[in-house]
């Protein structure tokens, strides 16, 4: 049973470690990395064209990269993860251990987000060695205050993943998130939108849109760090607790459903 051997903590600690191991070992990370490393040096290159903006054009491209490739990591991620278990029937011998579904679901949360934490660091370290190169080393504090908005937002986006992927399809449920990944940051501009409609249903839809999605646009600040900006501390504190209670908000229904789903 649940309750018996170790405490929940040290389980869910070990179900963390497990598939932070697993996930590390996907090689479509590592080439995701690359990937966006090559893209910020790239930047090194496109900013020499565009007079003395180096520092600036490296920035823009080198963060929205991070954001984009982290969160194509947390989508694939996110949604395989837990399948694989399904697929493979593994999640017999663990249910079989001392392991409730409950601490089986966080614990992969938690393993996804120290595997994203792993590699948005070495992003951001990329970010940071191109600045070094050309000079802008004045921008470097901006830019890991934005990391760390950026690892905040795809926190949230690895739980809504989590959630999709508990009683759907990987296909569907990497969908289903990547919609959420768009809308989640342009609610604001259809909210925007539909009151400017006239139409009361629109408006209607929209705003529960708004409510019920999450609002990336809380963890958005690359363009203002291109700019020589740092973002508030009230910014990152509200930042952080938005994207704390969301995830405990996602988590707790990924386990309602997860521990009604039957694998039999």
């Amino acid at each position: 049973m649940p309750n018996e051997g170790p405490g929940f903590l040290p389980r869910i600690l070990t179900i963390a470690k497990n598939a932070f191991r697993e996930s590390v070992r996907d090689r479509i990370l590592y080439n995701l990395i690359v990937f966006a490393l090559l893209i910020t040096a790239s930047a090194i290159f496109l900013g020499e064209l565009t007079a003395g903006q180096e520092a600036r054009v490296i920035v823009n491209l080198g963060l929205s990269a991070t954001l984009i490739f982290g969160a194509f990591i947390s989508i694939f991620s996110g949604v395989s993860l837990v399948w694989k278990e399904i697929e493979k029937k593994t999640v017999y011998s663990i249910f079989s251990k001392p392991v409730g579904r409950g601490e089986f679901i966080v614990g992969k949360f938690f393993g996804l987000s120290a595997m994203l934490a792993v590699n948005i660091g070495v992003m951001g370290i990329g970010v940071t060695l191109a600045l070094l190169y050309v000079g802008g080393r004045g921008l470097i504090g901006g830019v890991w205050a934005s990391v760390l908005l950026i690892f905040l937002e795809l926190t949230v986006l690895t739980a809504v993943a989590i959630m999709f992927s508990s009683f759907s399809t990987p296909a569907l449920s990497a969908l289903l998130t990547f919609f959420v990944f768009l809308i989640g940051h342009f609610s604001v501009s259809l909210l925007d939108l539909a009151n400017t409609m006239g139409s009361s249903s629109a408006l209607g839809f929209f705003t529960a849109v708004y409510y019920l999605l999450p609002n990336l646009s809380h963890f958005s600040f690359i363009t203002e760090t291109a700019n020589g900006m740092l973002p508030p501390p009230q910014m990152l504190g509200g930042a952080a607790l938005y994207a704390l209670v969301y995830n405990v908000i996602l988590m707790t229904i990924t386990v309602a459903i997860f521990s009604r789903r039957n694998f039999k």
